[in-house]
């Protein structure tokens, strides 16, 4: 690849296009309508029991904004119900029958799905998600466009 087509996004594009469509092709061979993104949400919901969009979106560290397109495309496949809260203006997210039957199932694809990682992490050396871990903790101490403004003043001209 040239050098010029080696920036962060179209890596990092290219590192979710192979390890979501291949986690995406095992649900669909285990006939399940599932997808990567609904995971963490499963997972928190498994765990802790129903939620709110909020609750969950701190549990996974996702948007609440994603969390929110997430579920309902998680309702409309069946997989969660959502029911208004207390206070009628939060939304309780809760995991379904449909859902639970399918647990035994997604469990053989996460437990694969890890394997799988664990000998990808042996042919890059390292563990994957630790390198994911330390740059979003850089990220989160020195955002992005902090060092994109610092690179801007510090370059001449346009940047490339």
């Amino acid at each position: 690849m040239p050098h010029s087509l080696r920036t962060h996004g179209v890596l990092l594009r290219r590192l979710i296009d192979h390890l979501d469509g291949a986690v995406e092709q095992s649900y669909d061979l285990a006939n399940l309508d599932y997808r990567p993104r609904f995971t963490p949400i499963m997972r928190a919901l498994l765990n802790s029991g129903p939620a709110s969009l909020r609750t969950l979106s701190e549990r996974t560290g996702v948007t609440h904004s994603a969390i929110s397109q997430t579920v309902a495309q998680m309702g409309k496949r069946g997989w969660v119900s959502v029911a208004v809260g207390r206070d009628g203006r939060e939304r309780i997210v809760a995991l379904t029958p449909f859902a639970m039957e399918r647990v035994p199932a997604l469990e053989r694809c996460w437990a694969a799905t890890e394997a799988a990682s664990a000998t990808l992490d042996d042919d890059v050396g390292q563990p994957l998600a630790d390198v994911l871990i330390r740059a979003l903790e850089a990220l989160d101490r020195r955002p992005f466009a902090d060092r994109l403004a610092a690179a801007s003043t510090d370059q001449p001209g346009d940047i490339r």
